[in-house]
């Protein structure tokens, strides 16, 4: 199995939004603002090869949304998710598996795209299952007005027109059925219902793919929960018990939204677990 961190894209959210009731003139030290008040944030994918499997975990905002859409998010750099995935020397095709941490835009966006003629959406990995689970697919699908700008019909029922959709049930084998994956999933419900975060055992070592649970370096104190988040309560108590855990376990941290940190360690302190050491993927697991 060979595992890579695939660069879809940068962006830019509102910081104030991405730590909540943290004040500024904390959360800018470690994600500074400009003059809008906007943050780097990156959409960080990670591809599982495994035998004949080749697993996209995300796939970043897409750009099929309008420029006025898009003009909300300020994007910056020179990423794309093809352009990632030729570098490997993947295409879109080659994808087996597109396993979703939860359906908001920016995970998911890039599953489905317009069909040849503009007149309609299919979906982006002509050859894959789209993998999530009913109870987030059925919050997705009847959203609550919170999180209604985030859930986007477009991104979601094509999956499910084209029959490519398929549920993990908690405790079910079924995404991992007949492969050598190290694969394990969290669902944590604080900032949306039952978002999936995957532990991956790889050479040796505990890898997790972050998605919204710890979106960047700066959000590990455990106060440091998005505005975006339904249940910051609920929030808090699955990062403490993660946290805790990730020490124990000396779990790596794979950060999807961290534009400048792709991965970390982390210790106990007397202020609670904080960052240990942050490193690139290739550092670790080259």
């Amino acid at each position: 199995m060979q595992i890579y961190p695939v660069e879809t894209g940068n962006f830019k959210l509102d910081g104030g939004a991405m730590f909540g009731v943290v004040p500024k003139v904390i959360w800018q030290r470690t994600n500074p603002a400009d003059a809008n008040n906007l943050i780097d944030v990156a959409a960080r994918c990670l591809l599982l090869e495994d035998g004949k499997r080749l697993i996209l975990i995300d796939s970043g905002l897409g750009n099929k949304q309008s420029d006025k859409f898009f003009g909300y998010y300020y994007r910056w750099g020179d990423y794309t998710l093809d352009e990632s995935l030729a570098q490997l020397g993947f295409h879109r095709d080659d994808i087996t598996d597109v396993f979703m941490t939860h359906l908001h835009f920016d995970h998911c966006g890039g599953s489905i795209q317009w069909n040849k003629d503009r007149t309609g959406y299919e979906p982006a990995f002509k050859n894959a299952t789209f993998w999530t689970n009913e109870n987030h697919w059925q919050w997705a699908t009847n959203p609550n007005a919170r999180e209604k700008a985030s859930f986007l019909k477009e991104n979601l029922l094509p999956m499910q027109e084209s029959g490519q959709l398929k549920f993990i049930q908690r405790g079910d084998a079924s995404f991992v059925e007949k492969s050598e994956l190290g694969f394990d999933i969290l669902f944590v419900d604080g900032h949306s219902e039952k978002q999936m975060i995957p532990h991956i055992r790889y050479k040796d070592k505990t890898l997790v793919f972050m998605a919204d649970l710890i979106p960047t370096v700066g959000h590990i104190p455990l106060p440091y929960v998005m505005g975006y988040d339904t249940r910051p309560l609920l929030t808090l108590a699955e990062k403490e018990l993660f946290l805790n855990t990730a020490v124990q376990n000396e779990f790596y941290l794979l950060f999807e939204h961290d534009a400048h940190n792709e991965l970390c360690t982390l210790q106990h302190t007397t202020k609670g677990v904080r960052l240990k050491n942050t490193h690139t993927f290739d550092e670790i697991f080259s």
